[in-house]
């Protein structure tokens, strides 16, 4: 039963016990007040001695009796020394005597004089055992480590589900390897680690790397998160700590996994705290237990943090972190390793290619594949599809990037005309431009904040940049406002260049202030100051040098996209015609369409018929013999009309 479920029995039952207790309480009280009827003894004397009175039961000094004529009971006190009995003689009242009560004292009384502190202990007890949690052992468990040992029988992860961070993966086999084997490594003398530290940025996979090694060791596998060690008390974390390795100990070869360690392990100073701080007194009860006089053998300690440069040097020293392990972004090729790990757990078509998804998600971290792939997911369960498409995954790609199709956005004409050629003027300049990278896809489908976009996809991974290329992202850049200019002219240019001038700018400020690319300025590096330091001081002269020459490198990009786009304006305007028409153009169907070639998706519609809705997702072109086939199960297709409802979102928008 978890925790809700004994929580919420456990008030129910207080409920019942007071209310049960207020019944009884009150009917005591009813039971006292109201079943006899009190008198003053004088009356009862004047109406015994008149013969009013039947029968007596004398209790002590209590007489309870009833009245001849109406059988009413009555009750009375009898004063100290009196004797009725003697002075009833001859009236003819029936007079009989009993024991008193031994005491006057009930069970009742007793819980009702005592109910508040009962209460009051129930109350305590309770907050006790709240604040204890669930691995504080109750009332008086604040001490107590709060690591979980993780079992994971069902669900349980390994190395073959970590993909994209091999080095960090290799790593950590080794501890695995040295866990099961320790005598491989013993031989020549050494020594297994003491602690490994994950360093990487969200989302990388720090944390399922560590439950891949929970799940590869075959030992015990202890883990917690630094914020547990954190309590309202003086000293808890410390205790926590103690009572964690004391665990460790007993359950010796493990594996300790602390899950955002900086939240405990931040660097010591002079803070408002001082030496008496409740976090550096767990920081240095942690550093003892790492490394002091007492020896640790066979305990490892995992842990794993975002922000490594917060970290105490003490903590970092070999010895108590002997390695520390970069998870970093992957690569393109990790990017495929990732989404082929993920793309097992849905069913896929068979155009789908993971590479061409991990060539156009730069940066993407292992949980945004993740998401990309669950997206999609999702996108073909909404329009009934058995299968996940590229069409899917091509769209949940632009959606995790750019945020979702603004469908109901309201654009006249003219401004769809004028954005066509916008981003026609991308696409010709970066089709233009040797240097460039391959187009990817253009489209002019609003997403978020831009209303069009031309996505350009490298072969691969670059870590450096040269000149050259630099140069023609820059003609690309400008290649949007300088068609406007072209078709529309100088006066009826439009804002929508913002983004494209600002990126331009901050990529030719770069060039000249950090990376050296001005015989002018030189190769001084005249970049902002980072955070915390002091700024760079910069004379008036050198200032006016950087934004000349930024100014010459833009107007330069800008005469290169003129020149190209004058030279090339037929195909400006077959690919912004086209672009009004289809909305969507991948890059393959840009260079059919300027070759003079009949675009893939025309020829699917001449083969399935005049009627079929049409696309804006770009498609593949099939081989001959998987066209072939689709010609041939022609009518098997029109029997699915479901799986059509993605090209009827997409349909070209009507005047």
């Amino acid at each position: 039963m978890n925790t809700f479920g004994r929580n919420l029995i456990f008030w129910v039952a207080i409920g019942l016990l007071l209310m049960f207790l207020f019944n009884i309480f009150q009917g005591a009280q009813q039971g006292i007040t109201g079943a006899e009827g009190e008198v003053a003894y004088s009356d009862f004397m004047a109406d015994a001695q008149a013969g009013r009175v039947s029968n007596l039961t004398i209790k002590g000094d209590k007489v309870s009796g009833n009245f001849a004529s109406s059988g009413e009971e009555f009750s009375t006190m009898v004063p100290p020394n009196e004797n009725i009995v003697d002075r009833l003689q001859g009236t003819g009242v029936q007079i009989s005597v009993k024991e008193p009560d031994g005491g006057g004292v009930t069970i009742i009384d007793v819980l009702f004089n005592f109910l508040p502190i009962i209460l009051l202990i129930g109350f305590w007890f309770l907050m006790f055992r709240q604040m204890g949690g669930k691995g504080g052992g109750g009332a008086m468990g604040f001490g107590k480590s709060k690591a979980k040992l993780l079992t994971e029988q069902q669900g349980r992860v390994t190395f073959d589900d970590v993909a994209g961070i091999e080095e960090a993966k290799q790593e950590l086999e080794e501890i695995v390897e040295f866990l099961k084997d320790p005598g491989k490594f013993q031989r020549l003398g050494g020594k297994i680690p003491r602690g490994a530290l994950l360093i990487g940025s969200p989302g990388t996979g720090k944390t399922l790397i560590a439950r891949a090694v929970a799940g590869e060791a075959q030992v015990p596998f202890f883990t917690i998160s630094g914020s547990d060690f954190v309590e309202m008390f003086v000293g808890v974390g410390a205790s926590r700590v103690r009572d964690m390795f004391e665990q460790g100990k007993k359950n010796a070869p493990c594996i300790i996994f602390i899950d955002e360690i900086d939240a405990v392990g931040r660097h010591r100073g002079a803070g408002y705290g001082g030496g008496n701080d409740e976090r550096e007194q767990t920081l240095n009860q942690l550093l003892v237990e790492m490394d002091g006089f007492e020896d640790n053998e066979g305990v490892i300690i995992l842990a794993a943090t975002n922000r490594p440069d917060v970290l105490d040097p003490a903590l970092l020293r070999p010895g108590r972190f002997d390695r520390q392990i970069a998870v970093p972004l992957p690569d393109v090729n990790g990017r495929e390793k990732i989404l082929k790990v993920h793309m097992k757990k849905v069913p896929l078509a068979n155009n789908v290619d993971p590479s061409v998804i991990a060539r156009g998600t730069p940066g993407f971290s292992g949980a945004e594949l993740a998401n990309l792939v669950n997206e999609a997911a999702l996108m073909a369960a909404r329009f009934n599809k058995r299968v996940v498409s590229m069409a899917d995954l091509e769209e949940a790609k632009d959606k995790v990037m750019m945020g979702a199709e603004r469908r109901s956005m309201a654009m006249n004409d003219e401004e769809k005309k004028l954005t066509a050629y916008h981003e026609a003027g991308h696409a010709i300049v970066a089709l233009n431009e040797p240097q460039s990278d391959p187009i990817h896809k253009a489209t002019i489908v609003p997403r978020a904040q831009a209303l069009g976009m031309v996505m350009r996809l490298p072969e691969g991974d670059r870590y450096t940049t040269p000149l050259a290329k630099l140069k023609a992202n820059l003609s690309v850049a400008m290649g949007g406002r300088v068609a406007e200019e072209i078709i529309f002219g100088e006066d009826m240019v439009t804002t929508g260049a913002s983004g494209d001038i600002k990126q331009a700018t901050s990529m030719a400020t770069k060039m000249v202030t950090e990376w050296g690319m001005s015989d002018e300025v030189g190769m001084v590096d005249y970049g902002e100051a980072q955070p915390g330091y002091q700024p760079k001081r910069i004379s008036t002269t050198t200032s006016n040098s950087i934004e000349k020459e930024v100014r010459k490198l833009i107007d330069e990009g800008y005469k290169k996209a003129k020149q190209i786009l004058t030279d090339q304006n037929k195909d400006l305007h077959k690919l912004a015609k086209a672009l009004l028409e289809y909305e969507s153009l991948s890059g393959d169907d840009i260079k059919d369409l300027l070759a003079g070639k009949k675009l893939a998706r025309d020829i699917e519609d001449e083969t399935a018929g005049s009627d079929a809705p049409r696309s804006s997702i770009p498609v593949s072109a099939k081989p001959p013999k998987a066209a072939a086939a689709a010609k041939t199960a022609k009518p098997k297709a029109k029997a699915k009309p479901k799986a059509k409802a993605k090209s009827d979102k997409n349909e070209t928008p009507k005047d």
